[in-house]
């Protein structure tokens, strides 16, 4: 790839407030399936809960300081984030895109391509704070909320549907079919589920993996900020984990967007 076009793939994108009306018809289509789309983001942490936190808790010691069930909840949370928002920008934008035709029908308005797919991240990290709020909820009525400071987590589950809907919107400018975003699930997503401080401390990895974690994981960070929050524990490298996250939801942002422009252009 040569400078310049190096170049136009970071190159700032025309947006105005025509976005929200994208955003706004993801948003309509949501409404009519509510009943269809709610019922999982209540239903799997409850079951998350019964089996690990309660079942397998059992039988673990507590970890840093608090039970295993504790150490978990604020995990579901943002494992909440992740899923909702790739996939939504991955399979849910990739329907839209190719079989329904919904991009080519909205570009025939006065929306242009690059307010189409900035709609689209809009709508996936919506659907971050929507499912994550719900998990939330599930968690805090099995009294695991330690601290008035989950408050500020739907606001972080936002920022965090961004960052994971830009990682999704890259993958689908370059997905072939539909069946090829299984490559990316299987090789970054699962790997994030399971080695980003979910399921026990990043502490227990070895040295380098930890690393890894720490500088290109984005869900090792909202891992940390959500289970900071829920249990109340301030510490100064939070302010390092979303700094971490608001630099590259930029980066994303921008790259995602110049990738499906290029993608849907040809």
């Amino acid at each position: 790839m040569k400078g310049g076009e190096i170049t136009a793939q970071f190159r700032l994108p025309r947006l105005s407030y025509r976005v929200w009306k994208v955003w706004m018809r993801d948003r309509d289509v949501f409404m009519k399936t509510f009943r269809v789309n709610f019922i999982p983001p209540l239903l799997e942490p409850v079951l998350y809960l019964l089996a690990m936190g309660f079942g397998l808790g059992l039988f673990v010691q507590q970890i840093e300081g608090v039970s295993y069930v504790q150490f978990i909840a604020p995990s579901l949370v943002a494992i909440s984030m992740m899923f909702n928002s790739f996939f939504e920008c991955t399979y849910g934008s990739f329907v839209r895109m190719y079989y329904q035709k919904t991009f080519d029908a909205i570009i025939a308005t006065p929306v242009n391509l690059e307010e189409v797919i900035a709609g689209e991240l809009l709508w996936g990290a919506t659907k971050s704070l929507i499912n994550s709020s719900i998990v939330l909820g599930i968690v805090a009525l099995f009294g695991l909320v330690s601290s008035p400071l989950a408050l500020l987590i739907p606001p972080i589950s936002f920022l965090v549907g961004l960052v994971f809907a830009s990682i999704a919107m890259c993958f689908t400018s370059v997905a072939p079919n539909i069946d090829a975003f299984n490559y990316p699930q299987f090789l970054l997503i699962t790997p994030m589920f399971l080695f980003s401080g979910t399921f026990f401390p990043i502490t227990a990895l070895p040295q380098l993996t930890q690393m890894i974690a720490q500088l290109f994981l984005p869900l090792t960070h909202a891992v940390s900020l959500t289970r900071s929050l829920i249990l109340g524990r301030l510490e100064p490298s939070l302010l390092l984990s979303l700094a971490w996250l608001m630099v590259t939801t930029i980066v994303l942002f921008i790259l995602s967007i110049n990738l499906m422009k290029r993608r849907l252009i040809k």
